[in-house]
């Protein structure tokens, strides 16, 4: 089956300068259709123009059907971005579903020391092939149950996101999700603290 390649061109203005010389970040979300995973790479693009970068995001789909494997990227730097290649080689990945890791893929796709994201209702889980990466575990599914959210796991995931990495600013990220959410903002606000507040970080 084919993949279909998406654009989302974000069409914003120039951002405020930022701070700080910080390198290009490129970030992959993988996950199943109806969590929430497209709209998760264009808040998270949003959170990081409001904190002075530029976003380029786009999606692939491998089927239209709930639950259907799908994939974001996302890349995001300090000056504009003029690449308009694929994102083979992600420094960050978010799994919104743990399903989707395959360990051989991993030591082809990732660079060594990269930043990795799971979202499992096992916070303690052993994951084999993964020590040469910094990972971290949050149990996005429960926590968006909890607040009425279903299976959109989007804002849980996000502001787990922001715990992992330490270079987006939560207050960037909760504007964003306020402004982009279609509905359920407080819950979805809510989520992204919970997110932040529960992370567990795995020991090799």
């Amino acid at each position: 089956m084919d993949a279909v390649r998406v654009q989302y061109p974000l069409n914003l203005p120039y951002p405020p300068c930022m701070k700080g010389d910080v390198a290009m970040i490129e970030i992959s979300f993988r996950g199943r259709g109806g969590q929430g995973v497209v709209m998760a790479s264009q808040m998270l693009g949003m959170a990081f123009f409001k904190a002075g970068m530029y976003p380029q995001c786009y999606s692939v789909f491998g089927g239209e059907r709930r639950g259907a494997p799908l994939v974001s990227f996302l890349r995001v730097d300090k000056k504009k971005i003029l690449l308009k290649c694929d994102i083979k080689h992600p420094d960050e990945l978010l799994f919104f579903d743990s399903s989707l890791i395959d360990q051989e893929e991993m030591r082809t796709l990732m660079r060594p020391g990269g930043k990795i994201l799971i979202n499992t209702v096992q916070t303690d889980e052993k994951i084999p092939g993964l020590s040469a990466y910094s990972v971290a575990l949050v149990n996005a599914t429960g926590i968006a149950g909890e607040l009425g959210l279903d299976h959109v796991i989007n804002t849980t995931l996000l502001g787990a996101y922001c715990r992992l990495t330490d270079t987006l600013p939560l207050a960037h990220l909760v504007e964003a999700v306020e402004e982009m959410v279609p509905g359920k903002k407080e819950e979805n606000i809510q989520a992204v603290k919970k997110g932040y507040e529960n992370i567990s970080f795995l020991q090799h």
